[in-house]
């Protein structure tokens, strides 16, 4: 079977799920993602254990939002894959909460209020920066050709390896390689139009 016969056939097996509620047809995607998706989430940092919660969490998500899915704006894998870096990122936010909270109240005993005071302000302010940046940056991704923003928005946004690109999206290494290089110049002219319309 050819890598595209392979994704056609995950498709399938997705669109059933979200119709049906077909066993099988998850249990062929379980099989196929869940040691993938947990590959990925170790390389986003996840230790093993966070790693194999994680992806169940991530495949209990597919299965329960299968209906969500629409093939015609991303491949199984783009899917997938963005439910697993999503969950992450909620898992960091869950973990760093309370160390933050108890650095303010330290702190605070210490008769630091004015610092402790200051500090929530420009967690804020690089917060809001950052989803400017990344707001601008999908902004310029979304005029990519769709070929190139997908390959773009994987390697970069969901940290995917040149090789397991080539393998989800079924494409040769080159493709995917010369894809992300014209992606970027692209990017960069994008990004650099809207620096010069904003001076």
């Amino acid at each position: 079977m050819s890598r595209s016969e392979e994704e056609r056939t995950r498709i399938e097996d997705l669109l059933a799920v979200a119709r049906h509620r077909d066993r099988e047809a998850f249990g062929r995607l379980f099989d196929y993602y869940a040691p993938r998706v947990k590959a990925y989430l170790r390389r986003l940092g996840a230790d093993p254990q966070q790693a194999e919660e994680l992806a169940q969490e991530v495949m209990l998500t597919v299965w329960r939002r299968a209906a969500q899915y629409d093939p015609r704006r991303a491949t199984p894998g783009t899917w997938i894959f963005r439910i697993a870096r999503n969950r992450r990122i909620d898992a960091l936010r869950r973990e760093r909460r309370p160390p933050e909270a108890e650095e303010v109240e330290v702190e605070t005993e210490a008769g630091g209020e004015e610092e402790a005071a200051e500090r929530p302000g420009e967690a804020l302010e690089a917060r809001s920066e950052a989803l400017l940046m990344e707001r601008r940056l999908r902004e310029a991704i979304a005029r990519l050709p769709p070929e190139q923003a997908e390959i773009l928005r994987l390697y970069y946004l969901e940290e995917m390896p040149q090789g397991e690109i080539a393998d989800t999206l079924g494409l040769p290494l080159g493709t995917v390689k010369s894809r992300l290089r014209l992606a970027l110049a692209k990017l960069r002219d994008y990004l650099g139009g809207n620096e010069a319309s904003r001076a």
